[in-house]
């Protein structure tokens, strides 16, 4: 089978188009024949050593991807060749990759293997955080930012389902256009100068109840300060330079939380808890009540690019490899 490898992590230029064999399934484990995987950010970080945790070498990219299943391990139930499915693997970045049986979803007839394969970390991640973190009520007001990325557009779209009335962050015209085409009601550009001013003229004053932030950036006490009393800070993630710090007493001063919000360990601790709300949200799917976005796809052969693109930040909802 055709695979992206790297065997350092120094840059993008490492990785390569190698020949393997194909894997075999052992006990408890899917072999799936890769239609398309999820580039996000974090992937970008990870495939170049940036991230936390560093994968071991030689490193295949790839946390999420979606296909059909090809072959079943010893042990495996409910799941069989020709089912279409979603999976967390190791090594997505192939044509084929193989998972733990627990790790594998159906998903449901009309959902594309495209909007599928970035669909359960971002999802669930936006999930967790509104219901289960900020418990967002029908008719508060929830501010998102980064709301054209992946997991920002995730947000936007639950919180529309949610009962909540969005208002949508992003840098540029095409970002906050994007965001409406979502549901957002409102938008809100990220230019620090005179920000607070402009959010509560959107706001009529009242500022907002719940601020999903996977940003983290120069708005983080602006955001901060801007809450309504008992308002509920989500701290999703970093992608926006330098951690930031709040002063504690603000708190205080508002009433407010800030909570954090790690999908990652959700999954580990609540693990029954994190698979209801996957089948939750493709039930949605299977409804018509969601409609995942599909960020712009790259052809198997453009991986460098994929993951060059993934990391600038550019792209409008989660970028995408076709590899089947």
């Amino acid at each position: 089978m055709k695979a992206v490898r790297a065997d350092a992590l120094d840059s993008v230029a490492d990785y390569r188009l190698v020949e393997l064999p194909t894997p075999e399934p052992g006990p408890g484990e899917v072999r799936i024949k890769v239609a398309a995987c999820g580039v996000g950010y974090v992937d970008a970080l990870v495939s170049l050593g940036r991230y936390q945790v560093k994968p071991p070498l030689p490193h295949i990219p790839g946390g999420e991807a979606a296909g059909v299943v090809d072959a079943v391990g010893a042990g495996v139930t409910g799941l069989a060749a020709g089912d279409r499915v979603m999976a967390q693997v190791g090594g997505g970045f192939a044509e084929y990759a193989v998972a733990r049986a627990p790790a594998v979803v159906k998903i449901p007839d009309a959902m594309a293997f495209e909007a599928a394969c970035g669909f359960r970390i971002n999802y669930v991640t936006a999930l967790h955080g509104l219901r289960d973190r900020a418990a967002l009520k029908a008719g508060e007001r929830l501010l998102v930012s980064g709301a054209a990325g992946g997991v920002g557009a995730a947000a936007v779209q639950l919180g529309k389902i949610l009962g909540a009335e969005v208002i949508a962050c992003a840098s540029s015209e095409d970002k906050r256009a994007f965001a409406l085409s979502l549901g957002a009601d409102k938008v809100i550009d990220t230019a620090p100068d005179g920000w607070r001013d402009r959010l509560k003229a959107l706001t009529e004053g009242k500022g907002v109840d719940v601020y999903f932030d996977p940003v983290c950036g120069p708005l983080f006490e602006l955001a901060f300060r801007s809450m309504a009393w008992g308002g509920r800070h989500l701290v999703v993630g970093f992608v926006g330079g330098p951690i930031p710090a709040l002063p504690a007493n603000l708190t205080l001063m508002k009433g407010a939380a800030l909570v954090g919000v790690d999908v990652r360990q959700f999954m580990l601790f609540e693990g029954k808890k994190a698979q209801a709300h996957l089948a939750e949200l493709l039930g949605w799917v299977a409804e018509g009540r969601l409609n995942p976005p599909v960020g712009r796809r790259f052809a198997f052969d453009d991986y460098a690019a994929a993951l060059e693109f993934a990391l600038s930040g550019q792209g409008l909802g989660k970028t995408v490899l076709t590899v089947g």
